[in-house]
């Protein structure tokens, strides 16, 4: 019976190794200032995010280390803390204790953003590629975690040439994306991003169209002249006035005649 006993304790400790970090992997992760994902559990009342690395080993980001952004008070903003409740975040081990209870860690989001933003003011450049997350959105803009915590701004009219009313169309918060930094600020840490870059050039998304041709296409705004109608991602056609057509509507147009010079193209809705 306690030979039993024993082989399932070690059964249970070759899984917890398997799964979890051990605490000479985690000591040389802090060593070399490495990333670990944390899964934030809960918000306690003082704002501390508190959940697991790995599979159980439990962590806490106390408040002060949850951005290295703070307010006009010096904490950490509360709506900063509570939106990550239930998501995994990125941090760095900043205390490991190896209690009689196992091993806790203290974790930093704030260390892990000072590290990112120093080496972007060294390295990040207009026109650089990084992949990025969608943390929030508005109707002229979305906003990108591009690491680490650091976020950069991609305006509407760098999302596509394609005109919307409102840039939470385009994404979804938690998506990653790719983007081109178009502009850093050294000074203030801005970052203007740009993404329609990929999603063709006007001549690229133009070569398998022709005059004559009859596409679908969306709505996507009136003006006098006429009404515009989106044929691709980041291409975008002007219809001559129909009555009973409203933004988002799915349309079928003839192309009447393409511009490349001027990047037009002039289109006829017919149903």
């Amino acid at each position: 019976m306690e030979e039993n006993e024993e082989k399932k304790v070690n059964e249970k400790n070759k899984k917890k190794t398997k799964s979890d970090f051990s605490l000479k992997k985690l000591q040389q992760i802090q060593k070399d200032e490495q990333v670990v994902d944390m899964l934030v559990q809960d918000i306690d009342e003082h704002f501390n995010m508190v959940g697991i690395v790995g599979n159980s080993i439990k962590a806490i980001v106390p408040r002060q280390e949850a951005s290295s952004i703070v307010g006009d008070d010096g904490f950490v903003e509360e709506r900063h803390i509570v939106n990550k409740k239930g998501k995994l975040i990125h941090v760095c081990i900043k205390e490991i204790i190896n209690g009689k209870d196992g091993i806790e860690l203290v974790v930093s989001k704030k260390k892990l953003e000072l590290k990112v933003r120093k080496w972007m003011y060294m390295h990040l450049k207009a026109g650089m590629k990084l992949k990025g997350t969608v943390v929030s959105t508005t109707d002229y803009a979305v906003f990108v975690d591009v690491g680490g915590g650091v976020t950069g701004v991609l305006k509407l009219q760098d999302i596509s040439d394609v005109t919307m009313k409102s840039a939470s169309e385009f994404f979804k918060i938690g998506q990653r994306i790719p983007v081109i930094v178009k502009k850093f600020d050294r000074d203030t840490g801005k970052i203007e991003l740009s993404y329609k870059e990929f999603l063709g050039t006007f001549e690229q998304n133009i070569s398998k169209i022709k005059e004559g041709d009859i596409i679908e296409g969306i709505v996507r705004n009136r003006i006098k002249t006429g009404v515009f109608v989106e044929l691709k991602p980041n291409l975008i056609g002007l219809a001559e006035h129909v009555n009973g057509v409203e933004y988002g509507q799915k349309v079928l147009v003839n192309v009447k005649k393409i511009i490349p010079e001027k990047k037009k193209i002039k289109l006829i809705i017919i149903g």
